[in-house]
C-alpha cells in the first residue's frame, strides 16, 4: 500500500528542515520506505477534508490504507515499529529509545519553540527580552542535562534511533540562534544525524518543494 504524507506547499521555514513533515520523510528514508507528499495550502489545512484526517488543522498527516494517523511523533513511531532500524531488537533498550522519543517532544522541545515563536512574534511587546531570557534559560537547562548525558558518545543510547531522529529534529530549531554552540558535544551530535544519508535525502526533498513554490 502507498504511503502518503501531506506537508506545506509553501513552508514557513523556508525549505530548511525544521516543518514536521521532515521528521517523518526522515523516518520513512531511514527504513527505506516510499512515500508519496500531497501538498497543502493553509487555506486547504483549515478545510473539512484535512480536519477529518488531522483534527487541529495542521501537517503532517500519515495515510496508508485505511490507516490514518497524525502528529509527527505518533507517526514516527508507528514507522518504526514497522520496520527494522529505527527501534532496537532488545527490549530494555527499545524502551529507553521510546523514552528518549517522548523527551525530545515533552520535555527540550516546549521550550526551544516557545523561543522561536517569541523572536518572531513578540518582539514589539515590553516583555520581549524577559521573556526570550527566561526561555533561554528554560533551554539552557536542559541541554545542560542532555549534554551531560550524551558526553563522547556518538548516539543517545547505543545505536541511532527514533529518540535520535526525534532529539535532533528539535535541536536543529536552535539553529538560528547561538544556543548550541555553547554545547560542541550537541552541535557534534546534530552534525552526525545531518550527515545520515537518510537525512540528506529527506532534506533534498523537503527544500525541492519549497524551491519550486518560490519558482513559481
Amino acid at each position: 500500500m502507498t504511503i502518503t504524507i501531506t506537508a506545506f506547499e509553501r513552508s514557513p521555514d523556508r525549505g530548511r528542515g525544521l516543518a514536521r513533515d521532515m521528521r517523518v520523510r526522515w523516518a520513512l528514508e531511514e527504513v527505506g520506505e516510499a512515500y508519496e507528499v500531497r501538498l497543502l495550502s493553509f487555506k486547504a489545512m483549515k478545510e473539512p477534508a484535512h480536519l477529518a484526517l488531522q483534527p487541529f488543522g495542521q501537517i503532517p498527516t500519515y495515510e496508508e490504507g485505511d490507516l490514518t494517523l497524525f502528529e509527527s511523533g505518533a507517526i514516527v513511531f508507528h514507522i518504526a515499529e514497522r520496520h527494522a532500524g529505527l527501534l532496537p531488537v532488545d527490549g530494555n533498550a527499545r524502551a529507553r529509545a521510546i523514552s528518549w522519543m517522548f523527551s525530545a517532544l515533552n520535555t527540550v522541545e516546549p521550550p526551544i519553540v516557545d523561543h522561536s515563536l517569541a523572536r518572531i512574534l513578540e518582539r514589539d511587546q515590553p516583555w520581549y527580552e524577559q521573556r526570550v531570557r527566561s526561555l533561554e534559560s528554560s533551554i539552557r537547562k536542559r541541554l545542560d542535562s542532555l549534554s551531560a548525558h550524551l558526553g563522547d558518545a556518538d548516539w543517545l543510547d547505543g545505536a541511532f534511533s527514533a529518540g535520535d531522529l526525534l532529539m535532533v529534529s528539535v535541536l536543529l530549531r536552535l539553529k538560528s540562534s547561538n544556543i548550541l554552540d555553547d554545547y560542541p558535544s550537541l552541535a557534534a551530535y546534530v552534525a552526525r544525524a545531518e550527515a545520515r544519508p537518510a537525512y540528506q535525502r529527506a532534506f533534498a526533498a523537503q527544500l525541492a518543494v519549497f524551491q519550486a513554490a518560490s519558482a513559481g
